[in-house]
């Protein structure tokens, strides 16, 4: 294979995949959606050689864009916008173009199916929050539930009892926050009161030279307006009414004391066996497991982003980042690096076809 044309949607990660691409001397294409291009057209210029405009992102499952991102012998990265915007059917069955990563994988981030994110952790050993029935709540509780009109974000809301509950989701349906039908596919779970960490890790294609997989990071998430929220004093949190709406607007980069690592590589070695068995052929790329480390020292995982996680501040903050470096023998700054090393090799060993799907 010629070396390839390194593709993403212009939308949550494409800065992070475009600095990687370039750094490692691959060419860029990213395809934005009309009134929001000028971040890429105009600021990150230098970061694409190509760049397309469509009218909807869904635009580009048409074969005149497929026809060109062939011709520029394109390998795309997959994210979350990718997922939500073009649909997990036409990533499956539509999208000729070769994904670097597994696109059988990417349907589990959407909840509520058979096969979720849930199921998938479960079926692989991993510890998760219990679900709890709403019409008997005995514990506090936090209830997930897609936003009203926004695919990409979800409302929270936290609970002690069943009236509880119910109180607080009839003034979020009142507010327009959230649907009833949407609340009927919530998910209800308990509250791990425990800190949040964003485990990310990169699987390789290449792991006979590669490596299985390695930690790259840690991060936890801003969110509005949970974030502004937090930021008053209590007194004057007690005072306000306003629905809190977890609606991710950035990131922040964390450590993990060393003597807890090994919670979270045992969690992503369990994904990584569920993966393979489940949704073959493997896990490749980067992903990201979210959870909470209890007193207990349990590392208890509530989400799984299985693509790019989108936490640029992962390679600045991250101590890996140098351990990384020593074991490439190159500087590594960001974890998109090890996504073209993988690709890189793939293309030198002429294995591409390991590397995608």
């Amino acid at each position: 294979m010629n070396r390839p044309t390194i593709g993403m949607i212009g939308s949550h990660s494409a800065e992070e995949i475009g600095i990687a691409a370039k750094a490692h001397g691959f060419e860029t294409v990213v395809v934005c959606q009309r009134g929001r291009e000028r971040l890429y057209e105009v600021y990150d210029r230098h970061l694409y050689d190509h760049i397309i405009v469509l009218d909807r992102f869904s635009d580009m499952i048409n074969d005149d864009v497929q026809d060109q991102l062939e011709q520029l012998n394109t390998i795309w990265i997959p994210n979350r916008s990718f997922s939500v915007y073009v649909g997990y059917d036409n990533i499956e069955k539509k999208f000729r173009i070769p994904i670097y990563g597994n696109r059988w994988i990417l349907r589990v981030e959407e909840r509520g199916t058979p096969r979720d994110q849930y199921w998938l952790l479960r079926e692989s050993g991993i510890r998760t929050p219990k679900p709890v029935d709403p019409d008997n709540i005995d514990r506090l509780v936090i209830v997930k539930v897609q936003q009203k009109g926004r695919p990409l974000e979800r409302a929270f809301f936290y609970a002690r009892n069943t009236d509880e509950f119910r109180e607080r989701a009839d003034a979020l349906i009142r507010e327009g926050v959230i649907s009833r039908e949407d609340l009927q596919n919530a998910t209800v779970e308990e509250f791990i009161l425990a800190p949040r960490f964003n485990a990310n890790f990169q699987a390789y294609a290449m792991s006979e030279k590669l490596g299985n997989l390695d930690l790259v990071g840690f991060d936890d998430r801003i969110q509005t307006n949970l974030s502004g929220l937090l930021n008053l004093p209590a007194r004057d949190q007690l005072a306000l009414t306003v629905p809190i709406v977890n609606e991710e607007v950035g990131h922040k980069g964390i450590t993990m004391r060393e003597s807890k690592k090994p919670l979270v590589y045992e969690a992503a070695e369990k994904l990584l066996e569920g993966v393979r068995k489940h949704f073959p052929p493997k896990m490749i790329g980067l992903f990201s497991l979210q959870g909470a480390l209890t007193e207990e020292s349990e590392f208890v995982v509530f989400d799984l982003s299985p693509r790019v996680p989108g936490a640029p501040c992962v390679g600045p903050t991250s101590p890996e980042m140098r351990r990384l470096s020593l074991k490439f023998n190159r500087t590594i700054e960001s974890p998109l690096d090890l996504c073209m090393i993988d690709i890189a090799t793939a293309v030198v060993e002429g294995r591409i076809d390991d590397a995608i799907t």
